[in-house]
């Protein structure tokens, strides 16, 4: 029977996580779909995979330590292996909100998911990564998150994707001699449920994750990427 690559795709019941799912099993994974919901993700497994054989659902709260930690034990129990993680989940676009009168508790909520689950996800994984063959991690980040181009509004958003990135470049730093590859990806303002209508497409913004979830063993690793071109830090 073949083996197939396997990818981690977090927050991935709808929007831009469930595009990376659809376009990254027709390339050939067998894709783990995180929800915080277990049912909802078994919905939106069911739509792309009717059949069952290249998309399983498991319940993921990236915000929950023991969620994470049953996620990963259950990868390693029935798959065995762990080649991609998208670290796709996140919360709090506070469009609402200042730095100057920011609610410090939203900020914290957003951190712990935007920040700390990526976090808790691959260092989860990342046992199972160091044996991949071809391992790489693809933090979903926001142009919300560049040092250049923040003015002010979306605190916890923009705090926490920028935090993101500097994750992006340690991590990217510690294991570059592991050879994974480690990179941050904006899709652009997308018509998701946080992006809100009038955004590109779905499928366009899930496939710059997917390129560099899929990247060659001499792709870049530690950069932050939208369609496959470099944005400021």
């Amino acid at each position: 029977m073949e083996v197939l690559p396997v990818a981690v795709v977090t927050g991935a019941n709808r929007g831009i996580g469930l595009d990376v799912v659809r376009q990254l099993a027709h390339r050939g994974h067998h894709v783990v779909l995180g929800s915080r919901d277990l049912a909802k993700g078994r919905a939106a497994a069911a739509r792309i995979d009717p059949g069952a054989g290249r998309v399983t659902a498991v319940q993921l709260d990236v915000s929950d330590g023991a969620s994470v930690a049953a996620m990963a034990d259950r990868v390693t129990r029935e798959l065995g292996r762990a080649d991609v993680i998208v670290n796709n989940a996140a919360i709090l676009y506070d469009t609402w909100a200042q730095a100057r009168t920011a609610d410090l508790d939203e900020v914290q909520r957003a951190l712990d998911t935007n920040l700390f689950g990526a976090w808790r996800v691959t260092q989860a994984l990342l046992p199972l990564l160091m044996r991949s063959p071809r391992p790489r991690v693809v933090n979903v980040s926001s142009e919300g998150g560049s040092l250049q181009s923040m003015t002010g509004g979306t605190p916890a958003y923009s705090v926490s994707k920028a935090s993101l990135n500097a994750l992006t470049r340690l991590l990217a730093g510690e294991l570059r001699r592991h050879h994974v590859l480690v990179n941050a990806v904006c899709p652009g303002w997308v018509a998701t449920d946080m992006g809100g209508g009038g955004g590109r497409p779905v499928a366009e913004g899930a496939a710059g994750v997917v390129w560099a979830a899929t990247l060659p063993d001499d792709g870049p690793s530690g950069g932050f990427f939208r369609d496959g071109q470099p944005v400021p830090w």
